[in-house]
């Protein structure tokens, strides 16, 4: 049985053990563990229990990391994204009103609709038709837009009538609390500490404890604390016209966050072929839209593949066992999901601030000497965290670009789709303006 499982995982190929997958998958789960506590704080002020999201959170990263262990074989693993939740709760819940189970609804959509991309094999042509520096602009506005939120939610920047915005109070002791928090992930980043975030989070909520800023109480344990959110997504509702373009902000989001991460990942493990072509990128992203699926049905934003994978590559994974034993430690989280309280935003803030100048990092991939790149990038960017949403800046990116290329006379009809995209985000730029 073992070499069964030996060659199904090609150890002798890549050169690993079981050692060392083993290994590779606690530095992964270590180095994106703080998920299990961020994302139900920012899920949570989108009105869902905080319990039943924690379960859902783990179950889904579990299921998530195990499928792509076993299908695609790859050291990936996966967990509700980063960026998506946020745009989930303030985006569409908070900001257009939205309740979370057809927010839900729009999450199962956009997974079907990736699952489908991924069958009849469209995904290629949307990639090819979109410059994968915009990918890169995404990433970074969507760094810039975290990082707000948690600015916002520890107090440093307050709403301001003549300039919009403005510093907060710095000596009040939730904003302390945030700027030791801020300085003390740094500082673990600085000095390559695995699960800086993390430990960072435990830090800030113990000093936030000794300054009195703590009021949660530890809940009963609750086994099926999940069943306040499984199953309770609502897709009639999420089937409404005007929630069509959220399911495409989900999609392209995640599917470009996949394939950036994908890239980044294999690179760095040396699995890409001689043809610079990843193998099995049809199994990868089958695992990627499952896993959003089952995460929408259990209680969760979209699901995708973390970056912080490479942690355990680094650590010497190769193989799927990386991901799956990634998973089995997600299920073990699962088993003290019910235990935790509401983190206090002094503690959740400094993480999204962190985790936001992380990927603001992805910048330098941009071509800033090049108009035809940089105009689109930068509007991207920018407007993802002033007008409050990743949707406004993916379609100016989209639209600016497109319009561009027909200016520099490089119109070519191989670029159909790119230009199918721009069209419907100049519709939808024209009807909110007139609503």
């Amino acid at each position: 049985m073992r070499q069964r499982l030996e060659a199904f995982f090609e150890f002798s190929r890549l050169h690993t053990t079981w050692k060392t997958e083993i290994l590779a998958g606690f530095t992964t789960f270590i180095t994106m563990a703080y998920i299990v506590l961020i994302n139900p704080a920012i899920l949570h002020e989108a009105g869902m229990p905080l319990q039943a999201v924690t379960a859902a959170t783990c179950l889904s990263a579990a299921v998530g990391c195990i499928l792509m262990g076993v299908l695609a074989r790859y050291p990936i693993a996966l967990a509700p994204g980063m960026g998506l939740n946020a745009y989930f709760t303030y985006s569409v819940v908070r900001g257009l009103d939205v309740p979370w189970q057809t927010a839900l609804g729009v999450v199962f959509l956009s997974g079907v609709a990736f699952l489908l991309l991924t069958l009849l094999g469209l995904r290629q042509r949307i990639l090819r038709s979109i410059p994968h520096e915009l990918n890169s602009a995404i990433a970074a506005g969507i760094g810039l837009f975290i990082a707000f939120i948690g600015l916002r939610n520890c107090g440093l920047v307050t709403a301001n009538a003549e300039t919009l915005v403005t510093l907060g109070r710095i000596r009040s002791p939730q904003v302390a609390i945030a700027l030791f928090g801020v300085l003390l992930i740094a500082a673990l980043e600085m000095w390559r500490v695995r699960g800086s975030i993390l430990l960072g989070i435990v830090g800030t909520t113990l000093g936030a404890w000794l300054f009195g800023l703590v009021h949660w109480k530890i809940q009963p344990y609750q086994p099926l604390a999940i069943r306040a959110t499984l199953f309770h997504l609502d897709i009639p509702g999420a089937l409404h016209i005007g929630l069509i373009e959220i399911v495409f902000v989900f999609l392209f989001v995640d599917l470009f966050d996949n394939l950036g991460t994908l890239v980044a990942v294999t690179k760095k493990a040396g699995l890409i072929d001689a043809n610079h072509e990843i193998p099995r990128l049809h199994r990868v992203l089958l695992a990627d839209s499952l896993a959003t699926l089952i995460g929408s049905l259990v209680g969760t934003s979209t699901v995708t593949s973390y970056v912080e994978s490479g942690a355990g590559v680094a650590a010497g994974g190769r193989s799927g066992v990386t991901a799956i034993t990634t998973g089995l430690l997600f299920l073990v989280a699962l088993l003290g999901a019910p235990f935790l309280g509401a983190l206090p935003a002094a503690a959740t803030a400094p993480a999204l601030i962190i985790v936001g100048s992380l990927m603001v990092s992805t910048v330098s991939d941009i071509p800033w000497s090049d108009p035809l790149i940089a105009v689109p990038a930068f509007l991207t960017i920018i407007m993802i965290p002033l007008t409050y949403s990743i949707a406004n800046g993916l379609g100016m990116g989209i639209l600016s670009y497109a319009g561009l290329r027909i200016l520099a006379g490089r119109l070519d009809r191989k670029d159909w789709l790119l230009y199918v995209l721009a069209i419907l985000f100049l519709a939808r730029f024209l009807y909110l303006s007139k609503a």
